[in-house]
C-alpha cells in the first residue's frame, strides 16, 4: 500500500469517528433533550448523591467552570437543585430532582459505553497500542491539552 493511501485511509477513519460522535450527539438531544455532558453530570450526581462541583468535576473529568455552567442549565430546567451541606453550611451540593431522575431514565445508552465494552475486551497490548496511537494523533492535531472528558461528544459547548 502506498503512503498516500495510508494517509487517505487514516483521514477517512478519523472522519468516521467524528461523524459517529456527531450523529450520537444529535440522537441523544432528540431523544431526551439533553447533551451528552449534561447526561454525564446527571449520572454523576445520581451515582454520588449530594455532591460538590469539585467531586462532579473529578468524576466526569471536566473543569469545575464547565461543570458549574452545566449545573446552571440543569438547575434552570429543574433537573438539579443546589442544597447546603448538612455538616458544613458553607458547602453547596448538587442534588438530583425527581424530574432530573426521570429525564435521566429516558436517556439512551451513550456511544462511549459501547466503546468501553469493546475496548476492555481487548488484550492489554492491544489497549496500549490504541492508547499510544491516539495520544500521537492528539499531538498531531494540537489537541493534547484540550479539556476533554471520557465520553464521545462533539458539541463545541459543554453546556
Amino acid at each position: 500500500m502506498t503512503e498516500p493511501q495510508h494517509l487517505h485511509d487514516v483521514l477517512v477513519h478519523l472522519r468516521r469517528i467524528i461523524r459517529a460522535t456527531d450523529l450520537q450527539s444529535k440522537r441523544v438531544v432528540k431523544t431526551c433533550g439533553l447533551t451528552i455532558p449534561q447526561i454525564m453530570v446527571l449520572r454523576s450526581i445520581a451515582e454520588l448523591g449530594d455532591v460538590t462541583v469539585r467531586c462532579i468535576s473529578d468524576n466526569v473529568s471536566l473543569s469545575q467552570a464547565t461543570v458549574t455552567t452545566i449545573l446552571n442549565r440543569l438547575e434552570e430546567r429543574k433537573y438539579v437543585e443546589r442544597v447546603r451541606g448538612q455538616k458544613d453550611k458553607r458547602v453547596v451540593n448538587a442534588r438530583l430532582t425527581e424530574l432530573g431522575n426521570s429525564v435521566l431514565q429516558s436517556a439512551p445508552p451513550l456511544l462511549h459505553e459501547k466503546f468501553v465494552n469493546e475496548f476492555t475486551s481487548l488484550k492489554e497490548w492491544e489497549q496500549t497500542q490504541i492508547l499510544s496511537s491516539l495520544q500521537r494523533v492528539a499531538i498531531m492535531l494540537d489537541a493534547e491539552s484540550l479539556d476533554a472528558a471520557p465520553f464521545l461528544d462533539i458539541n463545541t459547548t459543554l453546556e
